[in-house]
């Protein structure tokens, strides 16, 4: 054996090195391998079964390709239409040959709720049109279209046609904005009662946000006590903090309901210790929505911070006690920042769960107290405006990850781990 051949840097020894190298680059590469085929099966169900639907959801936002597939000839001669005027007459020839197309065909009727969508009244508009549409040709189809209805030739009207002709639109995103655009594409905020969307976001917020720092108050100290309790006791306390969730949503809302009417059992406990001498409104108002919400809230704060708390040792407050701190600045200096995790997590998952309450200020709350979940559904289910209800979930998903964020900065995203 040469010099060379046993030296660690030799010849033989790097080759063994690179062979060891490569054997364990193989070995972490099959590993990998392994893995991902078997969370494959997880990963496809959550993409098309949850990521997918959101996504395609979403898109609805800024989709428009119901009027490009309704009115081609119209969408093409857009180009040579300037904003702020009224078309010429290629415009006008256009819009009439794609409504002839329409005649007796469900179009018309799919025409005229997406128009009606930014103008009230297109729907009716878009179908006398049709109807009465001359059956010879005619020498000025601008002419015809007016004579039909006076609308036509009105540049509100119109100007809806050149902005919604494109294969994206902002119109619904707009709308949820309480925003909108002029004849001359021009944003202007919507006016009078239609400005309810922004309002409607503020109330979510506010609501949220009042559920969130009730569920602190309540929760802290019951997660305190359960840390300190001896296991038997922490045990049984965790039953009752977990009862709710043995519950369906819609009955602990309805028992809400029934217990904070006029004639519900708080109102006549607190007549008969004599402390009201009237029934209080409690429900179909903000009170009895706050108070269905941190019921059905509570153990999504208790149990993160319970999970905190319970690893935070005795030994540092003693050791806090014995020089000389007293139990208020124990509390403030030591045992408050060590529970920060806690805090931090629970307030996330708290307020991202209550802005997107549905169920629970629809059955409990009055018509000033609905949050933007029950505009969604609305226009999901009873108004089929898909765009907007898109639009709307859009800016709460938003909403979400800002808020999100915003704790992140304050917090720190390492303390949103509860170890």
């Amino acid at each position: 054996m040469t010099i060379a051949d046993a030296a660690p840097g030799g010849t033989k020894g790097g080759i063994a090195r690179d062979a060891l190298k490569r054997a364990v680059e193989r070995s972490q590469r099959r590993q990998a391998v392994t893995m991902l085929v078997l969370m494959a099966p997880s990963i496809l169900f959550v993409a098309a079964l949850f990521v997918l639907p959101i996504a395609l959801f979403l898109f609805r936002s800024v989709d428009n390709g119901e009027i490009r597939h309704l009115l081609p000839q119209t969408v093409a001669a857009v180009p040579d239409w300037t904003a702020g005027e009224l078309p010429g007459e290629p415009v006008y020839a256009a819009l009439v040959e794609d409504l002839r197309t329409l005649k007796d065909t469900p179009g018309v009727g799919l025409l005229g709720r997406r128009l009606n969508y930014a103008v009230p009244g297109f729907r009716g508009l878009v179908t006398k049109t049709v109807r009465n549409l001359p059956a010879t040709e005619v020498p000025s189809k601008k002419d015809a279209l007016i004579a039909i209805d006076g609308k036509w030739a009105e540049p509100a009207i119109l100007a809806v046609l050149r902005q919604q002709s494109g294969r994206l639109t902002d119109f619904y995103l707009l709308t949820a904005l309480d925003l909108e655009r002029t004849p001359a594409d021009q944003l202007q905020r919507v006016s009078g009662e239609q400005a309810i969307f922004l309002d409607l976001y503020g109330r979510t917020l506010l609501i949220s946000l009042g559920v969130t720092l009730l569920c602190l108050v309540i929760g802290f100290p019951v997660a305190a006590v359960m840390a300190a309790a001896s296991p038997a006791v922490a045990n049984l306390l965790l039953i009752l903090v977990l009862v709710p969730f043995w519950t369906s949503l819609l009955v602990r809302s309805t028992a809400w309901v029934i217990l904070l009417q006029n004639e519900g059992l708080v109102n006549k406990s607190l007549m008969a210790l004599g402390l009201v001498d009237h029934p209080l409104p409690l429900v179909f108002n903000r009170t009895g929505v706050m108070v269905a919400m941190v019921h059905v809230l509570l153990p999504y704060m208790i149990l993160p911070l319970y999970s905190v708390m319970k690893g935070i040792s005795i030994n540092h407050l003693r050791a806090a006690a014995s020089l000389g701190a007293s139990p208020p600045r124990v509390f403030r200096t030591v045992y408050l920042p060590l529970t920060m995790p806690g805090v931090a997590a629970g307030c996330t998952l708290v307020f991202i769960l209550s802005v997107g309450f549905y169920v629970t200020p629809a059955l409990v709350g009055g018509p000033r107290d609905q949050m933007i979940g029950y505009f969604i559904a609305y226009f999901t289910n009873s108004a089929v405006n898909w765009g907007l209800a898109s639009a709307l979930g859009a800016l709460l998903l938003l909403l979400v990850a800002l808020s999100y964020l915003v704790l992140g900065r304050l917090v720190g995203f390492d303390r949103l781990r509860v170890r």
